[in-house]
């Protein structure tokens, strides 16, 4: 959600340092001043930032800003990561369980989970075993919330390795 900056008469500072729509700075001006540059404009005077003094205030229109706003939010959303769950091999009922609760909450944060089986020494000749391990890990996790496979199952030459998404 984003936090609706300051507009037009809401803004309570003296003085304001005003910047026009094409990003050109105009100088220091009493509220008035800017309020009355921006009105003969038909445009709004937005309160961008008040950390600094005299805070800064751009002369555009209020819902072109916000729509610009809401694109800027959107956008850092769908930066996705992809996290990952390690399984063992001799994992218990329990830690299965355990690491699909930690899966939905990265699935949840939007994010993709890598599954990967680390398979070492005698291990390795028992795939079956261990697509049995993740296939149940799997089942656990479509009980918690919806997924999709991004990456199938696939063999490596450590072990299996796969990557999934919420629906």
């Amino acid at each position: 959600m984003i936090k609706r900056p300051l507009v037009n008469n809401q803004i309570r500072a003296p003085q304001v340092r005003v910047v026009d729509q094409t990003g050109k700075q105009l100088g220091i001006f009493r509220l008035e001043e800017a309020l009355r540059i921006a009105r003969e404009r038909n445009l709004d005077l937005i309160q961008i930032t008040e950390k600094v003094e005299p805070p800064v205030c751009k002369i555009i229109d209020y819902g072109k800003y916000l729509y610009w706003l809401q694109k800027k939010e959107r956008g850092a959303k769908k930066s996705s990561q992809i996290k990952g769950i390690r399984l063992g091999f001799n994992i218990s009922l329990y830690d299965l369980e355990t690491r699909a609760h930690q899966a939905e909450k990265f699935l949840k944060k939007g994010n993709k989970v890598k599954v990967e089986m680390r398979l070492r020494g005698r291990e390795k000749a028992l795939g079956e075993f261990a697509k049995g391990k993740i296939n149940q890990f799997l089942e656990i996790l479509e009980k918690l919330i919806p997924i999709k496979t991004e990456r199938e199952l696939k063999r490596e030459p450590r072990g299996f390795t796969m990557i999934i998404s919420k629906k």
